[in-house]
């Protein structure tokens, strides 16, 4: 087992800092690091050649600093850069090319360890009871062979692996669950796995439309599962649709058909769901019985690469040519107005709150 940790050298100062000067004088929040509050945005970098990076936003939007993890570290994320999970004082980045989960912290973005086996193409983490749980392809040329890798949380150690269906993506934690979105790698597929983070296995399956692409939860603690459908060039070319499913039944209880559409990038914002179609963004509440008509944001991006929806904020970020920098653009939804854009590195393809 080649699991590495690093030692800081610098022990790291308390939060707050009190004066003894007298009784009436108020702690002194002292900050945790450089990148600590703002928005961490993952860039995938240049596809098969050159290195992903981390853009760092300012608080007040006034800012962007891209490779802060060179920066921090002296050496390059590697390739691709495929997604980031913050959890406590950590970021666990997934590079997928490079099979490896480098571990930061995430205020200073110093790097504290890294998982550099029982993984195969890694995609995205979780963190539930204590655990690390990546999804994982495989040899992309086998249907047969993807998983779910566990680690523990704290050590770094490997635990397990969880055998799964083809493709495993993105994932979506509600309690003791897992629900694990099945994409489909390079082939397709239309299952949602639900695997116990206790018993390390898979509860059931249930099947979606063709290529659920994302996964969220309202206030409600439904699950929604977004299907962008088979694409065109298949020449068996299926639409996509829009699934909500009881948690606790873990049964769909509605399905949303799309005419003739492939939606992606669904964003849940407490009881307001959100998804894109094209450059053009579209909301519903989460108890609408059909699906809008009516676009709520015109993007205008030349390539829409991700949405996160917050609070009344919506984050959309546009990968343009794929060869050159990004951005990332900031909205309030509800009124449509655009708070700013800033620049990120080469296809930015997620958008994750620092604080």
């Amino acid at each position: 087992m080649n699991i590495k940790r690093i030692a800081l050298s610098v022990v790291a100062a308390t939060l707050f800092l009190a004066s003894c000067k007298s009784d009436t004088d108020m702690p002194v929040y002292e900050p945790q690091g450089d990148y600590e509050g703002g928005i961490l945005v993952v860039n995938e970098g240049p596809f098969q050649n050159g290195s992903g990076t981390v853009t760092y936003v300012s608080s007040d939007l006034s800012q962007s600093v891209d490779g802060i993890y060179k920066t921090e570290n002296g050496t390059d994320l590697g390739n691709i850069f495929q997604s980031m999970f913050l959890y406590g004082t950590q970021a666990f980045l997934v590079v997928n090319n490079s099979h490896v989960i480098e571990v930061v912290n995430r205020f200073t973005f110093v790097k504290e360890g890294i998982i550099d086996e029982n993984l195969d193409n890694p995609r995205y983490a979780v963190v539930v009871n204590g655990k690390l749980y990546v999804t994982n392809w495989g040899d992309t040329a086998s249907e047969s062979d993807d998983f779910i890798a566990v680690y523990d949380v704290n050590t770094l150690a490997y635990v397990t692996s969880i055998s799964v269906d083809l493709g495993p993506e993105k994932m979506q934690v509600i309690g003791n669950k897992i629900y694990v979105a099945h994409e489909g790698a390079y082939g397709f597929n239309n299952k949602i796995s639900v695997v116990s983070s206790v018993t390390n296995e898979v509860d059931t399956v249930i099947e979606v439309g063709d290529v659920p692409n994302s996964i969220g939860v309202d206030s409600a603690q439904n699950l929604w599962v977004l299907c962008g459908g088979v694409p065109a060039w298949t020449g068996a070319e299926t639409f996509g649709s829009l699934h909500r499913i009881n948690s606790i039944s873990d049964e769909v209880e509605k399905t949303f058909i799309f005419d003739a559409s492939h939606p992606d990038y669904l964003t849940v914002d407490s009881a307001n769901v959100l998804y894109a179609v094209g450059a053009n963004v579209y909301g519903m509440p989460n108890a609408a019985t059909e699906l809008p008509t009516e676009v709520l944001i015109e993007t205008g991006a030349d390539f829409l690469y991700s949405l996160r929806a917050s609070n009344g904020f919506l984050f959309a970020t546009d990968a343009k040519d794929f060869s050159s920098k990004g951005s990332l653009t900031i909205y309030k939804y509800l009124s449509k107005e655009i708070l700013s854009t800033v620049s990120t590195g080469i296809s930015p393809n997620g958008v994750y709150f620092n604080n």
